[in-house]
């Protein structure tokens, strides 16, 4: 089946990504433990953006822009960088399990964000996403290492990964217990969890810039990231210098973990399982593949969160709970199926 698309038919599939990813982020605002109009919150952000002045209560008004729909964004904003990043190392690394959470990017990220806020490390310069960027790439670089020493292959990276994520957990737990108040630990595990509960418009000014950034280089890589299907030494027969192509995609991926680990923590599944589902829809070609997974990803994290604050009423789940159940799932179908083709 031919999967290239004419200028015409880019065109058409990027208007129809708007429009999906627009409709979730309105079922976003609108959908909650109290439902609003559909309506509703297009007025609402008529009056916000184009001082429409539309008659509206104040309470819903105010529970749209400032809690519903900010939290939608960076929920989409979260999803759609930690499927790319995903997408990315599975590339790169050529294996099917690379992602942020299971190479320890994510862990890393977590001690470092945990580090400035509890520590202080940094002395001031050090802001919470500088904090987790710096402990993202010091994660990779070890387990990097560790896998080189291992020396078994892709499988190796993996392992590598699981240890280095139990090590930098083991250092943020022994931080939190060590240095935090009660009141601290207790936020503190809550947002390691997964939590977009304080998330505000200050967050999606952060978040939404990030991740598109990480869509942009990476999509100026897809080609490379298709010779990267070969192996490192293909690539490179082929005029595509691997060392740089690592360096910027290793850390654009590691930026865009860092950035959305510190403001909602440490979520799981969303950057092994979504690429996955993007291939089965589109296939491999990176071109397409990429921003198939920053869409998917999401208005998958849109819907999470949804689930989050409506499946028990009065009370919202940590949303990386619901990644989790619903992650790890759909990952063994899609593990099944693939067993069953081979």
């Amino acid at each position: 089946m031919n999967r290239t698309l004419t200028s015409g038919g880019r065109t058409g599939a990027a208007f129809a990504a708007l429009v999906i990813l627009l409709l979730a982020l309105w079922m976003g605002a609108a959908i909650g433990e109290t439902a609003i109009p559909m309506a509703t919150v297009a007025q609402t952000v008529a009056n916000r953006l184009w001082n429409a002045g539309y008659p509206l209560e104040p309470i819903d008004e105010g529970i749209i822009w400032s809690y519903r729909l900010s939290r939608a964004v960076v929920a989409a904003s979260c999803g759609a960088a930690l499927a790319l990043s995903g997408a990315v190392l599975q590339s790169l690394l050529r294996n099917p399990l690379a992602d942020p959470y299971i190479l320890g990017i994510s862990a890393g990220a977590s001690t470092g964000a945990v580090g400035v806020a509890i520590l202080g490390i940094g002395a001031g310069v050090l802001t919470l996403p500088l904090g987790a960027f710096v402990g993202a790439i010091t994660a990779f670089v070890l387990v990097s290492m560790l896998a080189v020493k291992a020396g078994r292959g892709t499988a190796a990276i993996i392992l590598a990964g699981v240890a280095g994520s139990q090590l930098f957990n083991a250092l943020t737990s022994f931080i939190v217990t060590k240095a935090a108040t009660a009141e601290q630990a207790r936020g503190i595990m809550f947002w390691l969890l997964g939590n977009l509960s304080g998330v505000r418009w200050a967050d999606a000014w952060l978040a939404v810039p990030a991740a598109l950034v990480g869509l942009v280089v990476c999509l100026w890589h897809a080609r490379p990231l298709d010779a990267f299907t070969f192996g490192a030494e293909s690539a490179a027969s082929l005029g595509i210098s691997v060392r740089r192509t690592y360096l910027a995609l290793v850390g654009v991926s590691a930026m865009m973990t860092a950035v959305m680990v510190s403001i909602v923590g440490s979520i799981g599944f969303v950057g092994l399982v979504i690429p996955h589902a993007a291939r089965l829809l589109v296939g491999v070609r990176h071109g397409v593949l990429l921003p198939a997974a920053a869409l998917t990803g999401a208005v998958f994290m849109i819907l999470a969160d949804i689930l989050s604050r409506t499946i028990i009423p009065g009370q919202v789940l940590p949303i990386g709970v619901i990644t989790a159940l619903i992650g790890a799932p759909a990952f063994a179908l899609i593990l099944a199926k693939g067993r069953a083709r081979a």
